[in-house]
């Protein structure tokens, strides 16, 4: 009987050993390279591509879109669309953050912080900009920075 090491010495590796994860991400460090959040700032931008009659619509599916990855944001309040025109930065987290100890935590500290700003600085940050046009609909545009 063959051993397993034999096998992949001469069949080579398995299918799919070896192959990038989903959008790029390196799971090793959790960092988001910039080619990948340009990909991302794209699905984001084609649920915004037309005026809406209903932006909170298309926040939800955004925030759909992003959590199929593992980011977060803030909710989003009608109020805080109450306006004729704005923008808003809301910052993104990685999994919910991170909470607990790492290898350089001292002993009465705790790690608090969005999962993010350890491997990018300062963190990444969902941006909105809106603006109601004269037939009361929205123009809404989104992106990640």
């Amino acid at each position: 009987m063959k051993k397993f090491k034999q096998v992949i010495a001469e069949n080579g590796p398995l299918p799919g050993a070896g192959v990038q994860p989903v959008f790029g991400r390196n799971p090793a460090n959790g960092s988001f390279s910039p080619s990948v959040v340009k990909k991302i700032n794209a699905i984001i931008g084609s649920y915004v591509t037309e005026d809406l009659s209903d932006p909170q619509s298309a926040l939800t599916r955004i925030r759909g879109s992003l959590s199929n990855i593992g980011l977060t944001f803030p909710a989003i309040s009608e109020d805080m669309m109450a306006e004729k025109s704005g923008s808003m930065d809301l910052p993104l987290t990685l999994f919910g953050g991170r909470f607990g100890k790492d290898t350089d935590t001292p002993h009465d500290e705790f790690l608090d912080d969005d999962g993010l700003s350890n491997t990018i600085e300062g963190g990444l940050s969902l941006n909105i900009t809106y603006e109601t046009t004269d037939t009361n609909q929205c123009r809404l545009r989104a992106s990640i920075k």
